[in-house]
């Protein structure tokens, strides 16, 4: 193996530790090194579909871009997707693996060790520098057996670790000092440096915090990294950001998305809250769905059980509305499911055996099938006549009368369905709207004033730059690089 490696860890979840590799990934690209984000496994039902035919975490697959490498399944190898409260499918090297209840998942985990070292050495032939990032919390000393995200992963290869806290939870002192406290000696062996992250103010205010988490650690305390304003910019790999970012725009085109409870994949939107004449709305539970021009229902790990979530919140009645009064409604794959006739699970794909009807708006029933649909695809949207890139990620087929009307054409095949006054659109492709001229098009047949000036790519890439340089200011990223050693087997 010719590669160096450095993990960043965190005191807890929503650290920021996705962000800080991405930047780094940029950074050390930016100075003519061969990086590779790595993440041995991440929860996350916002995926991408890689170049070899799997999926990944989302962040893993920004990350990868930052990096400027088309992602691989190498960088995450083990994904878990929640479908239900206590249990997830689990996802190795980019192909299903099957559902497991989360106690299983946690007295099973380890003999996914050797799986996920296999996937990292691939990396670290093929790279100057691994920069892997860490799963939630570094304390959970009560999930430490059998571990292979933080210390698990990071003592099997004698790894450094790079200790990062949120300054905006509050008690950072006591999250990084208290993290070395509790983990065992071992585990606090690895830990070569501390981070204090999303540092809002004067930072010379902390230097006396930063004295001490030093002192008492007896290690370096690395930034404070000031919060960075753009990172809402970015694709979002937890839901839990969506409430940090809706409603967004103020456009007069309005549009509304239910948020289900299993929502995946809803980076679908990101295009859309980019445009200046869109505001978009993200609807939490206890709510109805407002007035609007466009409803999106988006993708859903789970589709049965988050359409008797929409029913039970009332928003059915909504979105029927909506459509009788001419509005338009567009699902996207869970969401595409829900606009047909039936939805019917005899295997209990995604939970119980069963079926349910759906919303009666296109004439299509769908079958859940074992087989995971896993493809990028170049179409053509027929409406407009549009190119588009997008990625397929479903497991169930979709068949019936509305699909003579389809939304787009893959290589000649019809995709998706529409009613016959095309107001009512259903599509299994994610990431649609990020081709500009599509997403002008769809939204100036609806509408909307779309900004001809968007280039949606080239301002993710500029974000990253962006990301880099402010990295660049508030670290020394030479004091970082040194950090990174050779992994060896313990």
């Amino acid at each position: 193996m010719g590669a160096s490696a450095l993990m960043v860890m965190g005191t807890g979840s929503d650290v920021g530790k996705s962000l800080l590799v991405a930047g780094l990934c940029r950074a050390f690209a930016n100075r003519g090194l061969s990086v590779a984000p790595f993440k041995p496994q991440n929860m996350s039902n916002n995926a991408a579909v890689t170049a070899d035919g799997g999926e990944i975490g989302r962040a893993q697959a920004l990350q990868a871009r930052a990096a400027r490498l088309l992602p691989l399944t190498a960088m995450n190898p083990v994904l878990l997707k929640p479908e239900h409260e206590s249990g997830a499918q689990v996802i190795l090297r980019g192909q299903r693996l099957g559902s497991m209840p989360a106690r299983q998942y946690f007295a099973e985990r380890a003999r996914l060790l050797p799986d996920v070292l296999a996937a990292f050495n691939e990396l670290a032939m093929t790279h100057d520098l691994v920069l892997v990032e860490g799963a939630g919390s570094a304390s959970e000393v009560n999930l430490r057996a059998n571990d292979i995200a933080n210390f698990g992963f990071a003592r099997a290869l004698n790894l450094p670790v790079l200790l990062a806290g949120d300054i905006q939870r509050g008690g950072v002192i006591a999250a990084l000092v208290g993290t070395l406290a509790v983990i065992a000696p071992e585990d606090a062996a690895l830990v070569v440096a501390t981070l204090v992250n999303k540092f809002q103010g004067d930072p010379s205010l902390f230097a006396d915090g930063q004295r001490f988490i030093a002192e008492r650690t007896g290690l370096p305390c690395m930034g404070p990294v000031p919060y960075f304003e753009d990172a809402r910019r970015l694709p979002a790999e937890d839901v839990l950001a969506l409430e940090a970012v809706a409603p967004a725009g103020a456009g007069p085109f309005r549009i509304v998305v239910p948020r289900l409870p299993r929502i995946a994949n809803f980076d679908d939107l990101d295009p859309l809250r980019a445009e200046p004449g869109v505001s978009l709305t993200i609807v939490a539970p206890g709510a109805p769905l407002p007035k609007a021009d466009l409803i999106i229902i988006p993708g859903s790990k789970a589709t049965r059980a988050d359409l008797a979530v929409l029913r039970r919140e009332g928003w059915d009645i909504d979105i029927l509305a909506h459509a009788r009064a001419g509005g338009a409604v567009l699902g996207i794959c869970g969401g595409y499911q829900m606009l047909g006739e039936t939805i019917a699970d005899p295997s209990g794909v995604e939970g119980d055996p069963g079926e349910s009807p759906g919303l009666g708006l296109l004439e299509v029933r769908t079958e859940m099938d074992v087989t995971k649909q896993l493809r990028l695809d170049t179409a053509r949207h027929l409406a407009s006549g549009e190119a588009l890139s997008g990625y397929q990620m479903h497991m169930g087929v979709t068949q019936g009368a509305a699909g003579a009307r389809p939304f787009a054409e893959v290589a000649g095949v019809p995709e998706g369905a529409q009613s016959a006054n095309g107001r009512i659109m259903g599509t299994y492709l994610h990431g649609l709207f990020a081709a500009d001229g599509f997403r002008r098009a769809f939204l100036s047949g609806l509408g909307a004033d779309p900004d001809p000036e968007l280039d949606y790519a080239q301002s993710i890439e500029t974000v990253l730059d962006a990301l880099a340089a402010h990295l660049e200011r508030s670290l020394d990223l030479d004091g970082v690089l040194a950090l990174a050693r050779p992994p060896r087997r313990a």
